[in-house]
């Protein structure tokens, strides 16, 4: 990401209730770029809300409270989403999408994230604390306008 202007840098409680914010902060920074297609802002939101939820009930859970920070990034063709939490590190290897043949309400997240962008990647444990998730969203243009 040598190339990358940082669009939102925000940190707020691992809570919910912060998810509405976290949702209105993405779109008002991709707002003022004008090629950002609405149908990949729309995914790039529900990936960031699905991995923030995922933070917020499983590196957290209940009885631990903690932040997370979102970073934005514009780039070369999309953007760059990097989430950082500051719970214990989570053996991602251990993280896979649930069967969509199990059908049962929740569990769905890894499966959204990995559909609706471009790259995922989990960074390790900054610091040996915590995690890091990276996404990359790709602004596809088709003839027709926006894909």
């Amino acid at each position: 990401m040598a190339d990358a202007r940082l669009l939102l840098r925000l940190r707020c409680a691992a809570d919910a209730g912060q998810l509405p914010l976290l949702r209105d902060r993405i779109r008002q920074a991709l707002a003022g770029q004008g090629e950002a297609p609405p149908e990949a802002v729309d995914s790039l939101v529900l990936a960031v809300n699905e991995a923030c939820m995922n933070i917020i009930q499983h590196a957290y859970g209940p009885w631990q409270n903690g932040d997370i920070l979102l970073e934005l990034f514009r780039d070369d063709g999309g953007v760059t989403v990097r989430i950082t939490d500051f719970a214990d590190p989570v053996d991602w290897s251990r993280c896979r999408p649930r069967d969509l043949e199990d059908i049962r309400p929740g569990g769905l997240g890894l499966h959204l994230i990995n559909e609706l962008m471009d790259e995922v990647a989990f960074l390790g444990h900054p610091g040996g604390r915590g995690n890091a998730l990276q996404m990359k969203k790709k602004w596809h243009r088709s003839q027709g306008g926006a894909a």
